[in-house]
């Protein structure tokens, strides 16, 4: 009990200098959670994806679409329990910062892939029965105030044009890791306006969405689909759709190691910060060490005072910063609207937040904990702080 006393009591003895430094931790544990809940909202796409879909898509690029008879061809193939297909859209509401991923997907087939999409019944039907109806998710009609019978407006990029959708339905995610900001429209209706206005472009589909009635069959059936299309006008690559994720993810590595390298950079700051703070702490200190010897205290209890006035000033940095950190995501999410589908601190950055904080609490106090120990009585004595 003596012992916790003297800890608290040289923590707050320079109550100024203790303060700045938890400041200093707080700001330091906050930016490096932010940093990583932002690179875990990268990945959050490939650890959601389901192990039982396959994405089909054409081996040259994104960019070059399928024809839509592959379609019954796939389905034959021994294994495929399901399937559908979907088109990204790229229009523009209102202005180019109001981005959130729009799809035209085959209505009747395509939900049934996505059990985590959760839409009422009712309004799926009315989804079904409307080719310019439109299905959104809760992120991104909150976001932008949509509720049922509202009208989308949007402005074609790739499909010039103006178009417009009436939502019939909104889905909610069955987990918090789903995403719930994207909108889904009939690819009837986009591919009923290609006929009329750029019939080549017609009866093309982006890519192909393949439910597999066995997980540990999917690499054979990935290479029985693309062997199947093999030498043809639009050859094929089929891959999981966590490998299919994991590739857009790889088009942004180097903002991703970046991010990383920056929310380690922080941590180094501030443990050079906290250092110093202990270095000083000891060197004004030596007298009342050699002082502590005389009277019979050893080493060990010297290098436990420091070791202690370390770990409570870096836990309290941490545990404010960690506090902070959810209040601060929330916020930054709300700014970034439908930019991250999913943001939100995970428990994981959490355990490394108070790692973090750990880990430099003691290693701040290795080098002054260890003058305190060797230093002689007669030396500390003459010592002039």
């Amino acid at each position: 009990m003596h012992f916790l006393k003297l800890i608290s009591r040289n923590t707050l003895r320079h109550k100024l200098r203790t303060g700045l430094t938890v400041l200093g931790l707080v700001v330091a544990i906050l930016a490096f959670g932010l940093l990583r809940t932002v690179v875990d909202a990268w990945y959050a796409g490939a650890e959601n994806a389901s192990s039982t879909r396959l994405v089909t898509r054409s081996s040259i690029s994104l960019v070059f679409q399928l024809p839509i008879n592959y379609q019954e061809r796939i389905r034959k193939i021994p294994g495929v329990s399901a399937i559908s297909h979907a088109n990204w859209f790229g229009g523009v509401y209102i202005t180019e910062k109001n981005f959130f991923p729009q799809f035209a997907v085959d209505g009747k087939t395509y939900f049934d892939l996505y059990p985590e999409y959760l839409i009422p019944p009712a309004e799926m039907k009315a989804f079904r029965t409307d080719r310019k109806g439109c299905v959104i998710g809760r992120k991104l009609a909150d976001t932008y105030g949509f509720k049922v019978g509202d009208t989308i407006p949007l402005r074609g990029t790739i499909y010039p044009g103006a178009w417009s959708f009436t939502v019939r339905a909104i889905y909610d995610g069955a987990e918090a890791g789903t995403d719930t900001s994207q909108l889904f429209f009939h690819w009837d209706y986009l591919n009923e306006t290609l006929k009329k206005t750029i019939t080549r472009r017609s009866n093309h589909v982006g890519v192909y969405i393949i439910q597999i009635s066995d997980a540990d069959r999917a690499a054979e059936i990935s290479t029985e689909i693309d062997a199947l299309f093999r030498n043809s006008l639009a050859e094929t690559l089929t891959e999981t759709e966590k490998a299919f994720q994991l590739g857009f993810v790889a088009m942004t590595e180097a903002i991703v190691v970046a991010i990383r390298v920056v929310s380690f950079v922080v941590i180094f700051i501030i443990l050079a910060v906290m250092a110093n703070t202990m270095a000083m702490t000891a060197r004004e200190r030596i007298r009342e060490y050699a002082t502590l010897k005389a009277l019979g205290f050893g080493p060990r209890f010297l290098s436990g005072l420091i070791y202690g006035e370390s770990m409570a000033i870096a836990l309290a940095g941490a545990v404010i910063g960690i506090l902070l950190t959810f209040p601060v995501a929330h916020a930054f999410s709300k700014q970034v609207g439908t930019l991250f589908p999913v943001f939100g601190v995970s428990l994981e950055t959490v355990f490394m937040q108070v790692g973090a904080a750990i880990s430099v609490g003691f290693i701040a106090a290795v080098i002054p904990a260890l003058r305190a120990s060797q230093v002689s009585i007669v030396e500390g004595l003459r010592h002039i702080g």
